[in-house]
């Protein structure tokens, strides 16, 4: 992330100052330096309007002026500010006054009288700072924005990719690591014989002897391997002697520290004989 000579001389920059000489020096000094935007005003009240207007990259401050002085102008900057940095450099011919006035928020100073060389550098280096600053606020407030565009669009696949299974199956199912169904879409429970109140609920002992036991090693198995399944086929024989075969498909769930988290799929009754 760079600025360039141009972006900076191209910077908005606003002088106050209640001396017209000094205002003409400095307007002279910057255009000569290749400064195009640069506006002033001898009225310190007009400062926080024209800031909040026009949105300077850099507010040369003089702080000795009659009716408002600087550190007057930069506790209004403070409190109409659209961010939180305040891009001022103040003028001053009071050594004391320099160390208050950065305290106060200001993000440098330049000693009266001017010295050309020093204004220059000075304007120079607190703008490219300001401009980097706003750049990377501008940055960080896009990626934001994609950020939340892209959570948006991962939801509406989810929900698209949970409404196509459910048209596409007879159940979705969603487990936790313990291997307890969160979440069913679909007759599940019944299906598999699950006559349970809560979703975290267990199947009986004689439920449970009701499944065909080698298929039933062989999904433990894959399943304890956190092993996606395909089309895995297995039955059941119900105590009244019908039998239900089913086709389950599932994957395992992972969280973003590759911590197991559970297993979800979708499945299918093959056939039901009586």
């Amino acid at each position: 992330m760079m600025i360039n000579h141009t972006d900076i001389q191209n910077a908005n920059i606003l002088i106050v100052d209640d001396q017209e000489p000094n205002i003409a020096l400095i307007q002279q000094l910057l255009a000569q330096a290749g400064y195009s935007h640069v506006s002033a005003t001898t009225d310190p009240t007009e400062v926080c309007s024209l800031h909040r207007k026009n949105q300077y990259d850099l507010i040369l401050l003089d702080l000795q002026m009659p009716g408002m002085d600087g550190f007057a102008v930069m506790e209004g900057l403070k409190a109409n500010l659209a961010d939180s940095y305040m891009p001022v450099i103040v003028l001053t011919a009071q050594p004391g006054h320099k160390l208050r006035a950065l305290l106060a928020g200001a993000k440098d100073f330049i000693s009266k009288p001017l010295d050309l060389i020093e204004v220059k550098t000075r304007i120079h280096n607190m703008l490219e700072v300001r401009l980097l600053y706003r750049k990377l606020e501008n940055f960080n407030h896009v990626l934001e924005q994609t950020v939340h565009e892209r959570t948006a669009q991962l939801r509406e696949s989810e929900a698209r990719y949970r409404s196509l299974t459910e048209l596409a199956c007879d159940w979705y199912w969603e487990q936790d690591e313990s291997g307890n169904f969160t979440k069913v879409s679909g007759p599940v429970l019944e299906m598999l014989g699950l006559k349970t109140p809560t979703l975290q609920s267990s199947a009986s002992s004689a439920q449970l002897d009701c499944w065909d036991e080698s298929k039933r090693d062989e999904l433990r198995s894959t399943i304890a391997e956190r092993r996606p399944f395909l089309d895995f086929v297995f039955h059941r024989t119900n105590p009244d002697g019908s039998q239900q075969e089913f086709r389950v498909s599932g994957e395992p769930m992972f969280n973003e520290k590759s911590q197991f988290l559970g297993y979800r799929g979708i499945g299918i009754e093959i056939h039901h004989v009586i």
